[in-house]
C-alpha cells in the first residue's frame, strides 16, 4: 500500500508541474495585459463535487485493499508485486476519472472570471514571483465551493 501512496504523491506532483509548465507557456505567449493567478489545488479541494469524489475514491481504496489481502496469501513475492502494481494502476485510473471533470469545471470557472476581469492570462499561484491578481476567491464563488 506504500507504493500506492507514492504513486498518488507522484501523480499530484506531476499535475502541479504540468500546471506550472502550462502556466509558464501561457505567460510566454500572452499579450501584454493584467495577469491573474489561482490556487488550483485549493479550488479542486473546495469544489462541491470533491467530497463525493473522495468518498468514491476511499471506497475504491478499501476494495483494493481487501482484494489485495484476499489474494496475497497464495502468491509469490513477484506475483504480489505485480498484483500491487495492477491494483495501484486501477486506483490511479479511478482517481483520474474522478478528478478530471472537477478540474475541467475549475478551468471553465477560471476562464469565465478571467474574461470578466479582462485578464490576458491566468497562471498557477506557485508560478507567481510578484504581482498579478489573485482570482482564487472569485473562481471559488463561480464553482459554488465552500
Amino acid at each position: 500500500m506504500y507504493s500506492m501512496k507514492r504513486r498518488l504523491f507522484s501523480a499530484i506532483l506531476t499535475l502541479c508541474l504540468l500546471l506550472g509548465v502550462w502556466g509558464t507557456a501561457q505567460a510566454a505567449s500572452a499579450a501584454t495585459g493584467p495577469v491573474g493567478y489561482v490556487d488550483f489545488i485549493y479550488l479542486v479541494d473546495h469544489h462541491p463535487d470533491t467530497a463525493s469524489a473522495n468518498a468514491i475514491l476511499k471506497a475504491e481504496q478499501e476494495a483494493v485493499r481487501l482484494e489485495f489481502q484476499t489474494k496475497v496469501a497464495a502468491l509469490s513475492d513477484k506475483e504480489k508485486q505485480e498484483l500491487d502494481w495492477q491494483l495501484g494502476q486501477r486506483l490511479e485510473q479511478k482517481r483520474l476519472e474522478l478528478v478530471k471533470p472537477i478540474s475541467a469545471k475549475v478551468v471553465v470557472a477560471a476562464n469565465t472570471v478571467a474574461n470578466e476581469k479582462s485578464l490576458s492570462i491566468v497562471i498557477g499561484k506557485n508560478d507567481v514571483v510578484c504581482g498579478g491578481v489573485d482570482i482564487t476567491a472569485d473562481v471559488l464563488k463561480k464553482i459554488g465551493g465552500k
